[in-house]
């Protein structure tokens, strides 16, 4: 097996980790749900299983391909530690198993390990809500679950115009930066 090489970019990036997506691709399968429903319906509980194992293998290889583009090309690599298993208790259940965030993040730290890439999870609290300009939080930024349906608001103090996910994955990385400073220590 050949040895991965060491990252030769100087890149960073902050991952905000999503329903809508799961970090940029999730709805790769989304066709095969129709099947699935009709397989089901009938009992047909061969062609369910045959339709299962195509969507986990479909989920697995664009995990693969996207957090191996995603460790080629940055040098850090920072991600917000949403927790899967607290939100699949949720009416979002369904949405937060097929996103595969617990796969995503452990296919990245493996493969940042073996590139020498530096993998950091921070605490991602607030991270919607800050302006990622000026960094303070505005009464017109989207608050918790009530305001998922907000995707792009402007912050009252500097006016700046921001996509709801990629302001996150900005402070996410601000945070890696910060933690990094900081002199926590990486393994």
């Amino acid at each position: 097996m050949r040895k991965p090489s060491p990252a030769s970019s100087t890149a960073h990036v902050g991952l905000d980790l999503g329903l809508k997506d799961t970090a940029t691709c999730s709805n790769f399968y989304r066709h095969l749900e129709a099947k699935l429903g009709i397989a089901q319906r009938a009992k047909q509980k061969k062609r369910v299983k045959a339709i299962h194992a195509k969507i986990k293998n479909k989920r697995k290889d664009a995990l693969q391909k996207f957090t191996t583009k995603l460790v080629c090309e940055n040098e850090l690599i920072v991600v917000g530690n949403v927790s899967s298993s607290a939100l699949a208790k949720t009416t979002m259940a369904k949405s937060v198993l097929d996103a595969g965030w617990f796969m995503l993040k452990t296919q990245l730290k493996y493969k940042a390990i073996a590139r020498s890439v530096v993998f950091e999870e921070v605490n991602e609290a607030y991270t919607t809500q800050t302006c990622s300009c000026c960094g303070s939080i505005s009464v017109n930024s989207p608050k918790g679950r009530a305001g998922l349906g907000i995707r792009e608001w402007t912050c009252a103090e500097c006016g700046t115009l921001h996509d709801r996910d990629v302001n996150a994955a900005r402070n996410i990385l601000a945070a890696g930066h910060s933690r990094l400073v900081g002199g926590i220590l990486v393994l």
